[in-house]
């Protein structure tokens, strides 16, 4: 039996292939198939069945349409209301596979009607558990994404989940999370690419710590997560359509211009260092690397028209790739023709690229310095440059007029978050420096 792993770094999730012969089951798959097809294609598999252990709030799922073309059954756990033909699983029910068994374990937490899969082998017995968003690796899926009012009572549900997998499951048994690689779905950071049972029995907090302090010490650490997710349970209960992956139409310099002085979205993906040096006025900076798409869709006005600058035309395919897989189709052009050319005679965009040295340096000699800190909160309160105004990136659109006179020099913790909010400075009109380091590098400057 083997379980070969789909990664979406961007995302910070994983999606499963099993196989056993020619037969194979997905779990919790992404919207671009074409991955997984290309896994079963490749190890002569036919796939009988579709899995998703919960409706997800992070990323369009793919599973209705991989059923669809492959002809699988697709199974969903009981209780969600979905308007698509599916398998409501309940707690217990096994899913036979022809020589793969998995048996559903009701375990709500990440959401009310969350399901693990046991995957049971016939001579060995339990050999893994796909645990979308409940036990992962060092952490537990974060309790919050159906409001508020339902917060405490799943975070309690966590705990008991988290348990009876400990307790139901042997030691050796492989866990395979959905989330918990970098993903916003993950209550805490977590540690490890792989684990076992025995492993988390040692280390997890929901299986380390009583109850209460569980409870208190998941919901005390909670931060603010990505604002399309409010729309991805309304696209995943719907049913989402076949992803379109074909390239954008192409635009010139005069219509692109035109796009950005109307005030749409115009998003240049090529390196922070390079957006620096010289782009388009107007134009916004997300850097095709890292969390990429977790970012613009936090920033993003939904449903509005958005462009695409690259540096080649694989560029914006990986980009457009990207954005589909969080419901954001209506990408109404791209161009890969050099910043030069595109800019039609008029003068580019630039600021400066700076460390942390030179930021102490600028401090140091009296230079009027306004230090920006995008980080989210709990991140500054930990340690922060001293008398550095914080704003969260998410939430700089709306408060720049905060900033008071003066460069800002912006930073985050690495210089991706800083590179997208210095564009965003620019795009406002505000003198800007991006302090592209590690923040590592700043001890000198933090409290």
């Amino acid at each position: 039996m083997d379980v070969s792993i789909v990664e979406t770094s961007g995302l910070g999730d994983r999606s499963y292939l099993i196989s056993e012969g020619d037969t194979a089951v997905v779990i919790d798959p992404q919207r671009d198939i074409d991955r997984v097809l290309a896994i079963a294609d490749e190890r002569g598999v036919r796939i009988t069945h579709v899995l998703e252990t919960h409706i997800h709030n992070d990323y369009v799922t793919g599973g209705v349409e991989l059923a669809r073309v492959t002809g699988a059954e697709y199974v969903v756990p009981g209780g969600e209301d979905v308007d698509y033909q599916r398998r409501p699983i309940g707690d217990g029910e096994i899913v036979e596979a022809g020589p793969i068994r998995l048996r559903a374990l009701h375990t709500p937490g990440h959401t009310h009607h969350h399901m693990s899969y046991e995957l049971i082998d016939g001579e060995s017995g339990t050999v893994a558990a796909f645990t979308g968003g409940s036990l992962l690796h060092g952490s537990t899926g974060r309790t919050d994404l159906l409001g508020a009012e339902h917060t405490e009572e799943l975070t309690h549900a966590q705990f008991h989940s988290a348990r009876r997998l400990a307790t139901e499951l042997p030691a050796n048994t492989t866990i395979y999370p959905t989330h918990g690689f970098g993903s916003f779905c993950s209550a805490a950071p977590t540690s490890g690419d792989a684990s076992t049972i025995g492993d988390q029995r040692q280390s997890n907090p929901a299986l380390t710590q009583d109850e209460e302090s569980y409870v208190a010490e998941l919901i005390a650490g909670l931060a603010d997560y990505p604002a399309y997710y409010a729309h991805m349970g309304v696209i995943n209960r719907a049913g989402p359509g076949p992803v379109d992956l074909s390239p954008p139409e192409p635009v010139d310099p005069a219509e692109l211009r035109r796009r950005i002085d109307a005030g749409e979205w115009v998003v240049d993906l090529r390196h922070r260092t390079a957006f620096a040096a010289g782009h388009l006025s107007g134009s916004l900076g997300f850097e095709l690397s890292g969390s990429f798409v977790a970012y613009v869709g936090w920033l993003y006005t939904w449903g509005a028209p958005l462009t695409l600058i690259g540096d080649n035309a694989d560029q914006i395919a990986k980009g457009t790739r990207e954005l589909a897989r969080i419901g954001i189709d209506n990408l109404t052009g791209a161009t890969s023709q050099p910043v030069d050319a595109l800019a039609d005679g008029v003068a580019l965009r630039s600021y400066q690229v700076a460390d942390f040295a030179a930021l102490a340096s600028a401090l140091g000699d009296g230079t009027e310095v306004v230090v920006l800190d995008v980080r989210q909160p709990h991140e500054y309160r930990e340690s922060h440059i001293r008398g550095a105004h914080n704003i969260a990136i998410h939430e700089l659109i709306d408060r720049i007029g905060e900033l008071p006179a003066g460069v800002v020099w912006v930073h985050c913790a690495t210089g991706y978050r800083a590179s997208i909010a210095a564009s965003l400075l620019d795009r406002a009109g505000r003198a800007v420096v991006l302090v592209d380091d590690e923040l590592d590098n700043a001890t000198e400057l933090t409290a």
